[in-house]
């Protein structure tokens, strides 16, 4: 089973940076970078869930009307991704579901950083997918959590996928910068020992971001950006689906989990 995911957000790296960057300039960065993303999965026939930021819905409604007639999920990921509050939970839902018409009942935090479970139960949501079970330096350090799903405060964890072991992490920035190989073999170790795998990337990343040394990317992350990413993600996939993988939504894997 394969659940692949997008945290669709509104573009802000270089605010990150230090960089001045409106709202505007960031959804046209992320809108396109949506875009070849949805063309990836539809030649492919395949499904994702869509993690979205307030922001990007009601900025995107056309985008977001695509990602729905395409047969994808929508999820919360937040209110403002630069300036993400633990009071966002009810916020995000409320804004995704009056954008969308649909019942949000996932969510991931922006940055991964941590929620309250009972609070992401209080406001209706079944499952939360704000953790990378790694330790990355400066950003997450999970060594101690459970790498696999896992229930707490009545709501299901679904981690991001790590190699067994080690815990090293096969996120967004993994495929980035491995070699393709190295990448496919490491996810078919993560599927032989979990059975699932669950990964997630982002819009910008499929932007020409060399072409813009304004936004002060880092070498790690502007590395195989754009067209390249676009070619990694088809890659990607079309090796697991010629592998006859599965691929299914968060709010399926739930579903099927605790069998409702």
């Amino acid at each position: 089973m394969i659940l692949l995911s997008f945290d669709i957000e509104e573009f802000d790296l270089p605010r990150e940076n230090g960089v001045e960057y409106s709202l505007r300039e960031g959804m046209e960065v992320s809108v396109e970078g949506t875009n070849l993303i949805l063309d990836v999965l539809k030649e492919n026939d395949v499904r994702a869930t869509f993690f979205c930021t307030g922001n990007f819905a009601m900025n995107a409604p056309d985008v977001m009307r695509r990602i729905m007639d395409e047969g994808h999920e929508v999820a919360c990921h937040g209110v403002d991704h630069f300036e993400p509050h633990e009071t966002d939970f009810e916020l995000s839902k409320q804004m995704i579901e009056d954008v969308c018409g649909i019942e949000a009942v996932g969510y991931r935090q922006p940055r991964m950083f941590p929620v309250i479970e009972s609070e992401i139960k209080k406001a209706g949501y079944w499952y939360n997918s704000s953790l990378n079970p790694a330790f990355i330096p400066g950003r997450y350090m999970n060594l101690s959590t459970p790498r696999t799903w896992f229930m707490k405060d009545g709501v299901m964890q679904i981690p991001s996928s790590v190699t067994p072991i080690l815990r090293f992490p096969l996120f967004w920035l993994s495929l980035h910068n491995l070699p393709e190989k190295l990448y496919h073999m490491l996810v078919r170790r993560v599927l032989k020992k979990d059975g699932y795998f669950v990964t997630y990337f982002h819009p910008w990343e499929f932007y020409e971001l060399k072409e813009h040394p304004e936004f002060k990317a880092s070498f790690v992350i502007k590395r195989n950006s754009g067209s390249a990413m676009v070619k990694r993600l088809d890659n990607l996939v079309k090796m697991l689906k010629k592998e006859g993988h599965e691929f299914m939504t968060y709010k399926e894997f739930v579903e099927l989990k605790k069998g409702i």
